[in-house]
C-alpha cells in the first residue's frame, strides 16, 4: 500500500474516496464544510435525514454528490468533534479501515487535517493510520481452500496541519507499514494449527527470515545441545513429545558502531513458544482445548517485532531467544514430583506439569546472560491468574527494575498496547518452598501470576528484566476466535526509543 502526504484542498482532489469527518449532531469538520458547500448542502441534506449520526468510529459510504472531484465520500463519525484521545483515534480510523478495504475503492484521501488529538500530533495519526489499514487486510485463509480475496485499495493519502513535514510524514507511513506487518505476522503464527507450527516450524520461520540480511543472523540449538549446556528445565517439557524442542537465537546487529569500538549491549526478548499444551500429564480439560495452539503467541510477538526491526532498520542491538517445545502426555513425559535440574544449577519440582511456561523460559534467560544485555523482557502466555485480573484489554507486568516497568507501561500508552505493572514483592517467594528441590514451580492457588514470575526471577539477578504475561490479551475467543498479535507494537515501541 502506498502511502502520502497531501495539501490540496478537498474539493478539487480527485480520488476514488475522500473521508471526511463529522461529529455528533451533524456538526461538520472544516473539511466537511467545504464540501457541503461545494455540492450545495447536499452533505447537510443527507445528514438531516438522520442515517448518520456521527458517532465516534461510525462510518457512512456515499456516491454521487456534485461540485467535487471525489468519485466518493466516506464520512467517519468522531463523536463530540473535541480534542481525541488516543483510544477515540484508533477506534476511529479503526472504522475508516474497515470501510475502505471492504469498498472498491483503489486510492483514498483522508481529509482529517482539522482532526485534534489531546496527547499525539499528525505524525502519530500518520503511523497509525498505516498500522490500521495493514492490520485490517489480514484475514487468515491459509489453512482453508479459497484463500481471503486481496483488497482493491493501493494507496492512502493523507492531509495534515500546515508545517506539517512531509520527510516525517513518510517516516512514520513506513513505521505503521512495518510494525502492522510484524503485528501480522505474529497473528498468522499464532493462527497456524499446531500439526503445522510445530517448535521446527517456528525455527525455519526465524531461519527464513534472516536469508539475505547481513545484520540478522539465526541459530537452533538441537536437545542435543541443550543437553549439554543443563537446560533439564527445557527438556523435562518436551520429554513426552515426538516433536523435538528448539531454542531459537536471532541476533540483529543494527547498532553504528565506529571501527574498533566495542558494540553496546544488546537489549533482548525472551518468547514462550509453547506449539501446543495438553498439559502434560497434569491434562487441561477438553474444553477449549484447541485454544492451546495460542501458547506460542509469546514467541510469534518475537519473531514479529524482529521481522519489524529489520524492516525499520532500527540502528540497535538485539538478540531475540525463543523456547519453542510441545507440551504431550507419554510414557516418557515429565510426571507432578519429578525434580529436575536448570541451566543455572537451580533445581526444581514439578508440581504440576501444566506450568510449563516458566520451566522453558527459566533456561532461556540463563542462555541469556553470556551476552550481557542491557535489558530484558519475556514475553508469555503463562497464567490464568493473568486472564482472571485483567480480561483481554490488559497485559501484565512485573519486573525487577521499577524505571523499566515505567517506561514499559508509558510505551503501552502511546502503542495502545497496554500494561499493568503488578508487585513482585519478596513476601511472595516463600510460596515457592520445596521440601525436596530449590524451588517448585508452582506456588499454590493466589496470586498465581505474580508467583509465576517470582519463579522467573530466580533466574533474572544479573540483569534489568521485565516480564509480560500475555495469556488474556494474545487472542480472543468466540465468534472472533484468532490472534491478536500482541505486544509487537509495544516491543516495537520500546525498542525504538532505545535506539533513539
Amino acid at each position: 500500500m502506498k502511502t502520502a502526504l497531501k495539501t490540496s484542498n478537498p474539493v478539487r482532489l480527485a480520488t476514488d474516496c475522500l473521508v471526511i469527518a463529522v461529529g455528533a449532531k451533524s456538526k461538520l469538520s472544516e473539511e466537511a464544510n467545504e464540501i457541503d458547500k461545494a455540492s450545495g448542502k447536499r452533505l447537510s441534506s443527507i445528514l438531516s435525514n438522520g442515517d448518520f449520526d456521527g458517532s465516534l468510529g461510525s462510518t457512512l459510504l456515499l456516491h454521487g454528490l456534485t461540485g467535487i472531484k471525489a468519485k466518493r465520500v466516506l464520512l467517519v463519525g468522531c463523536g463530540e468533534l473535541t480534542k481525541l484521545s488516543l483510544k477515540e483515534a484508533k477506534k476511529l480510523l479503526a472504522g475508516v479501515a474497515k470501510a475502505l478495504l471492504a469498498s472498491q475503492a483503489k486510492d483514498a484521501h483522508l481529509a482529517l487535517a482539522s482532526l485534534e488529538l489531546a496527547a499525539a500530533d499528525h505524525y502519530w495519526l500518520a503511523e497509525r493510520i498505516a498500522q490500521e489499514f495493514v492490520e485490517a487486510s489480514y484475514s487468515y485463509s491459509t489453512t482453508k481452500s479459497s484463500k481471503a480475496k486481496q483488497t482493491s485499495l493501493k494507496s492512502v493519502s493523507l492531509a495534515a496541519p500546515k508545517g506539517t513535514s512531509k520527510a516525517k510524514i513518510d517516516a512514520a507511513y513506513a513505521r505503521g507499514i512495518a510494525t502492522g506487518r510484524g503485528i501480522n505476522r505474529a497473528r498468522e503464527l499464532g493462527n497456524l494449527p499446531g500439526n503445522i507450527c510445530t517448535p521446527t516450524y517456528l525455527a525455519k520461520q526465524a531461519v527464513d527470515l534472516a536469508k539475505g540480511k547481513r545484520n540478522l543472523s539465526v541459530k537452533v540449538l538441537s536437545e542435543k545441545q541443550m543437553a549439554r549446556l543443563g537446560m533439564g528445565s527445557l527438556l523435562s517439557v518436551s520429554a513426552g513429545s515426538s516433536q523435538e524442542a528448539q531454542l531459537i537465537v536471532m541476533e540483529y546487529k543494527g547498532a553504528k558502531v565506529k571501527p574498533k569500538a566495542n558494540r553496546p549491549a544488546p537489549h533482548m526478548l525472551v518468547g514462550k513458544g509453547i506449539t501446543f499444551d495438553t498439559g502434560g500429564i497434569s491434562l487441561k480439560g477438553g474444553l477449549a482445548m484447541d485454544e492451546m495452539k495460542f501458547d506460542m503467541c509469546g514467541a510469534a510477538s518475537v519473531i514479529g517485532t524482529m521481522a519489524a526491526v529489520v524492516e525499520m532498520a532500527l540502528p540497535i542491538d538485539v538478540v531475540a531467544i525463543i523456547a519453542a517445545a510441545e507440551n504431550m502426555p507419554s510414557g516418557k513425559a515429565t510426571k507432578p514430583g519429578d525434580v529436575v535440574t536448570s541451566m543455572s544449577g537451580l533445581t526444581i519440582e514439578i508440581l504440576n506439569t501444566d506450568a510449563e511456561g516458566r520451566l522453558v523460559l527459566c533456561d532461556a534467560l540463563t542462555y541469556g546472560e553470556r551476552y550481557k544485555p542491557a535489558s530484558v523482557i519475556d514475553v508469555a502466555t503463562l497464567t490464568g491468574a493473568a486472564v482472571a485480573t485483567f480480561g483481554s484489554h490488559v497485559s501484565a507486568l512485573l519486573s525487577n527494575d521499577d524505571a523499566l516497568a515505567a517506561e514499559l507501561t508509558d510505551c503501552g500508552n502511546l502503542s495502545l498496547d497496554q500494561v499493568w505493572q503488578l508487585p513482585l514483592h519478596d513476601e511472595y517467594q516463600h510460596l515457592l518452598d520445596s521440601n525436596f528441590a530449590d524451588i517448585a514451580n508452582i506456588g499454590g492457588p493466589r496470586a498465581g501470576t505474580i508467583t509465576a514470575a517470582c519463579f522467573l526471577s530466580r533466574f533474572t539477578k544479573k540483569f534489568k528484566w521485565a516480564h509480560l504475561d500475555i495469556a488474556g490479551s494474545a487472542w480472543n475467543s468466540g465468534a472472533a476466535k484468532g490472534a491478536t498479535g500482541r505486544p509487537v507494537s509495544l516491543l516495537l515501541e520500546y525498542l525504538r526509543r532505545k535506539a533513539a
